[in-house]
């Protein structure tokens, strides 16, 4: 045993050795690669080395530990700090941002550049970085930059806070700090609210007008905001004008309405196509029928095509009033501008025609209206038809 051992210790060695030659040219193969020292874990240790009575014990390698290779936008977020010269200005900073076509990248490096020494982000970095953001749907991190935003984290500007409100008006939940914006905008010398500002506040407000019981309470903040405007010297355009004028039509506060139809002159705005239709559904929903009538005609005086809601309602609120002529010409109207009306709107007019006892009309009318209404289909003709027929039978 004693000539055996000496024998067994040098195969170990050797053994060994080769082992750790076999690790070295594998780490100097691979760059990313990093072995553990070999001579620490033989394969196989021999009999030899062991106490005695314990049999050979195999010992199998460590996992090779392999280093974490960079991502693309790691190395694409490490090119643009690079490019960035010491001494960078947020001019550098926004045109750096600008050129990301990833918003997480572009986050990346807004958020490293506001940590280094004797830089602080201006309004035109925090504009361009939001839109970005929303740009790429990262609401809640465009969330995060508006609070910033708001609690004094750069200068204000008009840009910054017109698009801050326009982010908040579409989401529901930012509703109400759309108002706080305005307000710390109303409030401040150098960022005034603007003509912008304002469509972008009554536009969301009418959004909410769906019924009418709601209407109303979103009708003083039209009002507010409509003296506020008019307090602070804006002229106001043609599309502001139409949405508080629909605010009041919605609510049937015709002469609110009127009272700023007749004022759109004095501003050198000329009514649209929209401004007669809000005014005409307003005033025929308050039942003020025959003035509703007359701006319905005014428009198509002036060659102004109402929209399908305009016409129908025109349509039933005469038929309700029993002006069947001219509620008939306005059918034939709409269906010469090959717009459609709906069932409801047959219905009223036809049913009505019935029930005074024209049904002959009534049916001579029904005809006439099928010949000229392309889009009236089988089921529509049938449906009116035996309508038509119950009601003469009663």
């Amino acid at each position: 045993m004693k000539t055996v051992a000496p024998f067994l210790s040098i195969f170990a060695i050797s053994y060994i050795r080769q082992i750790d030659t076999l690790s070295l040219s594998l780490s100097h193969n691979a760059g990313d690669v990093v072995s553990s020292p070999s001579h620490l874990y033989p394969q196989t240790m021999p009999a030899s080395l062991l106490p005695p009575c314990h049999p050979p014990v195999a010992l199998s390698p460590p996992p090779l530990l392999l280093l974490r290779t960079r991502t693309p936008l790691e190395k694409q977020f490490e090119t643009w700090i690079h490019k960035l010269k010491p001494g960078f200005g947020p001019p550098d900073v926004d045109e750096a941002l600008k050129a990301q076509s990833d918003p997480d990248l572009a986050l990346d490096i807004f958020r490293w550049t506001a940590q280094q020494r004797n830089y602080k982000h201006s309004h035109s970095t925090y504009l361009t970085m939001i839109k970005i953001l929303i740009d790429g749907r990262r609401y809640r991190h465009a969330e995060t930059l508006l609070e910033e935003v708001v609690a004094g984290a750069c200068e204000i500007s008009v840009p910054l806070y017109n698009s801050i409100i326009r982010f908040c008006c579409g989401r529901k939940m930012l509703f109400n700090r759309a108002f706080d914006v305005y307000k710390k905008m109303l409030n401040s010398e150098s960022c005034k609210p603007t003509l912008e500002t304002y469509a972008l506040l009554l536009k969301s407000l009418l959004r909410r007008f769906n019924n009418k019981t709601v209407c109303y309470v979103y009708l003083r903040s039209v009002r507010s905001l409509s003296k506020q405007m008019n307090a602070s010297g804006l002229i106001p355009d043609t599309f502001v004008l139409n949405m508080i004028i629909k605010a009041y039509s919605r609510c049937l506060e015709v002469d609110e309405a009127l009272q700023v139809f007749r004022e759109m002159g004095l501003y050198g705005c000329e009514p649209n196509a929209y401004t007669y239709g809000y005014i005409t559904k307003g005033l025929c929903e308050k039942g003020r029928v025959c003035q509703g009538l007359g701006f319905y005609k005014e428009m198509r005086g002036k060659g102004l095509v109402p929209s399908s809601s305009t016409f129908m309602v025109v349509i039933c609120s005469l038929a309700l009033e029993q002006r069947y002529e001219n509620a008939s010409d306005v059918v034939f109207d709409m269906l010469s501008n090959s717009i459609s009306p709906d069932l409801l709107t047959y219905k009223t007019l036809l049913e009505g025609l019935c029930r005074d006892g024209k049904g002959e009309e009534a049916f001579d009318l029904l005809e006439n209206f099928r010949s000229r209404d392309r889009a009236m289909n089988e089921r529509t003709y049938k449906t009116l038809l035996n309508a038509l027929h119950f009601i003469n039978k009663e």
